[in-house]
């Protein structure tokens, strides 16, 4: 939006616009392109006429470029993680004890959490499409010598490599998202991204419990190998690039106008998060017949010859995105997201790193298959996120939006978390006491499991969400900050979690995490309401015009 038409909107609302802030309806004089369907109002951000901008791709194209970036995800958060029911495998074949073979998890834990300090800027200088096929390439590389692998230091280097290469299953889809559909739709694809993520991080350990009791450790990674290599094949033949240029992005703030007229509704009483707005000459709340803008090509461009390159035009800076990531650690919001986004996860990790000493242990004394079918259960947990949260944060966000007469806050968003941060803490509760206690293992793993599955979907996705609404230029530096958050928490995490436990028992490492957990989710009320002001803080930035 050019810097005059900001303060006419501006004059016209009597408010103040924030980068973040979106108009979802006509006002006054400024009318938006549309959506085709009644779910859409003002499409944020606004196409260009162009046939092949992502925005514009039909819904074929844009299903099929989603399922792909889908399959990437999964494959590569297939394997880091999948150890947990084999260390007992890893103990016998190198004579090394728990600490050691979660040593395993740990490091590639930690590497591919930097390892987005190589992928960003790849992906912002030289396209998505690189980006997924050469960390395809070596994650198959490391899957191969994981497979092959003769000794504990070996298979220590092949984690390491899957953990360089393994780094876009954490900010490629987000990034990907954002660039092919509207706002409207971001909250439940976001979703859908965090429920692919960690649904691959649960389905890998499922599957490798059984497959190292059946045939052995070595063939559970040429399964993946074979996973990765149709991963990269998706990516080489149906992922087309979706980072728009800079064409694209000079059409963008020049739309054309059609002669169709469209009513507006009359907005509701306004709520509270901006002030009230006289949205036409008529009188106030009172929307007049507008003029509309239409995109010819909306829903039904698709991709050019040029976004199938294996490379892109050079286009960015590589220091400016290694710098980034550290530069958005002042931003609150950012700051907010990555720490929710890791305490969550770290709940999710607690379960993986202690099921195996809990459960083949007296009294339950389960096979490592029996214990990688207890994944299942924080796999529907994921689901059940995945089918509710981005749909209910979507509609509450609708909602307070019509309420606030079409003004859009990104902190709108947050009210969603409440019943997940309910959840996640139920979860914590049945699986410290029931450790400890040894309940029935069905207890632990139906109702603990489960709740924590829905809120490592639910939770990081409205968080990150909630930062790539405000800061949508760099979505992927965003993701490279939660990340390095989340990963290197992680790390620690797994290195004390089990000498811990081994001194004090479960209850004070799970709940302590617990109350970390939702002491970072709690902060989201002072962001409810302070959040906008926080945005003020930053709307100079240069990260607004990346």
């Amino acid at each position: 939006m050019k810097e005059e038409e900001l303060h006419e909107l501006q004059h016209e609302l009597h408010t103040e616009i924030y980068p973040g802030t979106e108009v979802m309806t006509d006002i006054g004089s400024h009318h938006f392109i549309k959506g085709n369907s009644a779910s859409h109002g003002v499409l944020v951000p606004q196409p260009s006429d162009a046939a092949n901008d992502p925005l514009n791709w039909s819904l074929t194209w844009k299903a099929t470029t989603l399922a792909c970036a889908s399959v990437v995800t999964f494959a590569q958060a297939f394997g880091p993680l999948s150890l947990a029911p084999m260390f007992g495998d890893y103990m016998q074949e190198w004579n090394k004890d728990l600490a050691d073979v979660i040593q395993l998890t740990n490091v590639a834990i930690l590497v591919l959490g930097f390892s987005n300090f190589l992928w960003v800027p790849m992906m912002t200088s030289f396209g998505r499409r690189p980006t997924l096929i050469f960390s395809c390439l070596i994650c198959f590389a490391s899957s191969i010598w994981r497979a092959r692998a003769k000794s504990y230091g070996s298979f220590l280097g092949a984690c390491v490599l899957n953990g360089l290469g393994a780094g876009p299953a954490e900010t490629a889809q987000p990034t990907i998202i954002a660039d092919i559909f509207f706002l409207d739709d971001r909250g439940a694809l976001n979703t859908l991204y965090f429920a692919t993520y960690f649904g691959g991080l649960t389905i890998g350990p499922i599957i490798a419990g059984p497959m190292a009791h059946a045939v052995g450790w070595r063939n559970f990674w040429w399964l993946n190998t074979a996973l990765l290599g149709a991963a990269l094949l998706c990516s080489l033949f149906f992922f087309p690039e979706t980072k728009c240029g800079q064409e694209i992005e000079e059409r963008r703030k020049s739309t054309p106008k059609s002669n169709g007229t469209e009513h507006v509704k009359e907005g509701e009483s306004q709520t509270g998060i901006t002030e009230d707005i006289q949205t036409s000459p008529s009188g106030p709340g009172v929307l007049e017949p507008v003029q509309t803008a239409q995109d010819p090509f909306l829903g039904r461009g698709s991709p050019s010859k040029i976004q199938w390159k294996l490379f892109q035009s050079y286009e960015g800076n590589v220091f400016r995105e290694l710098v980034l990531p550290w530069y958005l650690f002042t931003f609150p919001i950012v700051e907010f997201s990555a720490f929710v986004v890791s305490w969550s996860a770290s709940v999710y990790l607690m379960t993986n790193l202690t099921q195996a000493e809990v459960f083949a242990a007296p009294p339950y004394n389960f096979t490592s298959t029996k214990i990688g079918y207890m994944n299942f259960a924080t796999l529907v947990g994921s689901f059940i996120g995945l089918l509710t949260a981005g749909p209910l944060s979507d509609k509450i966000a609708a909602h307070l939006t019509r309420r606030n007469k079409g003004i859009r806050e990104p902190e709108m968003r947050l009210w969603a978390m409440v019943p997940y941060i309910l959840l996640m803490i139920l979860g914590n509760v049945i699986v410290a006491v029931g450790y400890e206690r040894q309940w029935h293992w069905a207890i632990i793993v139906i109702i603990g499991y489960t709740t924590i599955g829905i809120q490592v979907a639910a939770l990081p996705a409205i968080a990150s969400t909630y930062a790539i609404d405000s800061y949508k230029p760099v979505s992927g530096s965003i993701f490279v900050a939660i990340t390095v958050n989340k990963n290197v928490w992680g790390y620690g995490f797994g290195k004390f979690i089990t000498p811990w436990i081994q001194k004090s028992g479960y209850l004070t490492p799970i709940l302590t995490n617990m109350a970390l957990t939702t002491f970072f989710c709690s902060t989201g009320i002072l962001f409810y309401y302070r959040g906008k002001t926080f945005r003020k803080w930053t709307k100079d930035s240069k990260v607004h015009n990346l």
